[in-house]
């Protein structure tokens, strides 16, 4: 195998953050995503990498680069569309890349990778650009 590389557009959401409660009519704890908007960015990312790749699923050790697109707030730009010179080069505002990381590695595993224990090395970053999403690489560190 050489590269897994593909792009799943949408907006990336963040993963990590837990909200816990008790069920009133059961009277158990329940734990859920604190971002409601997180299944469907999994269900894009799952998607995609189905779209990209059908083999068995990966058990060696796995460098994965992860580079979100992230698109500029309306503020960010003049009336004529042009970014202001104040407006910062990088996304430094919330979701942070470590979350985005964690919600895009749970959609891969069981699909790309039998457990996201596998990846060693791991680059994560967030850049402005016209269309939001992801684009992801997946390597073997045989390979590297």
């Amino acid at each position: 195998m050489s590269w897994i590389e593909f792009f799943v557009p949408g907006i990336p959401r963040p993963g990590g953050s837990k909200r816990a409660f008790i069920n009133k009519k059961t009277g158990r704890a329940m734990i859920v995503d604190a971002c409601k908007k997180n299944p469907e960015w999994r269900q894009a990312v799952s998607y995609f990498a189905r779209q990209a790749y059908d083999g068995p699923l990966l058990t060696e050790a796995l460098q994965v680069v992860m580079n979100f697109a992230i698109t500029r707030p309306k503020s960010h730009f003049r009336v004529n569309g042009q970014v202001k010179a104040s407006a910062p080069d990088y996304p430094t505002t919330k979701p942070d890349a470590t979350k985005l990381i964690r919600s895009t590695e749970d959609a891969l595993t069981g699909i790309l990778w039998r457990d996201d224990a596998q990846i060693v090395t791991q680059i994560g970053r967030k850049r402005y650009e016209t269309s939001p999403g992801c684009w992801i690489s997946v390597q073997t560190m045989e390979e590297t």
